[in-house]
């Protein structure tokens, strides 16, 4: 569940109609802050980034789905569905 402020923070940059990747991009900040302060055991930075981009999806920012093998597209797409459902 990513914290209040970083939702805060990818609402205004929606607000302020800037790219889908930047608001992202708060969510991977957050993840790569978690993983330097040892909160979970990501192994890498990509690791970490994934995270944060899957976390993004699920806040509601409409990214598209990543280039690679179709079983991680269809884990994309679940996590884009999620935010239609609510």
């Amino acid at each position: 569940m990513p914290e209040r402020k970083t939702v805060e923070r990818a609402q205004e940059d929606a607000r302020e109609g800037k790219s889908p990747s930047t608001q992202a991009g708060e969510f991977v900040r957050e993840e790569i802050h978690h993983v330097r302060e040892g909160k979970h055991g990501a192994r890498s930075p990509e690791q970490a980034i994934a995270i944060g981009l899957s976390k993004a999806r699920r806040a509601g920012v409409k990214l598209a789905p990543p280039k690679g093998p179709a079983s991680l597209r269809k884990k994309a797409e679940q996590d884009s569905a999620g935010r239609e459902r609510t």
